[in-house]
């Protein structure tokens, strides 16, 4: 199977661009293509419990629907743990189907992927 790898740097600064990865994800599972979501920068708020609740951007689903469609179909989601650190948080307050994760399994994932988008 394809894999694709969407890296999310968004949240409320850019709503729309938060939720795209999770929009093109879930439509990645019907294709029959692997997706997985890296989260870095402000997308890291993305990865932390009941904050997928704060963004929303018609004509979208709710991100709060969209991720756990997301979750549901077994996507998973890997935190930049530097970027994590920044913001006050820690792994118990992740979504559980986070991961924090340093540079080299971001670079493995990026470089064993058929495509990579970033928002």
């Amino acid at each position: 199977m394809d894999k694709i790898v969407y890296v999310a740097t968004h949240f409320k600064d850019s709503p729309e661009k938060a939720m795209l990865p999770f929009v093109l994800s879930n439509a990645s599972f019907a294709m029959d293509v692997q997706p997985l979501i890296i989260v870095q920068g402000e997308g890291v708020n993305l990865a932390v419990k009941g904050k997928a609740a704060e963004i929303n951007h018609a004509p979208f689903d709710p991100l709060e629907k969209l991720f756990a469609s997301y979750a549901e179909q077994g996507g998973r989601l890997l935190v930049c743990s530097p970027c994590l650190k920044a913001r006050g948080y820690t792994e118990a307050d992740l979504v559980p189907n986070a991961k924090i994760v340093g540079a080299a399994k971001v670079i493995e994932e990026i470089t064993s992927a058929k495509t990579v988008l970033s928002y």
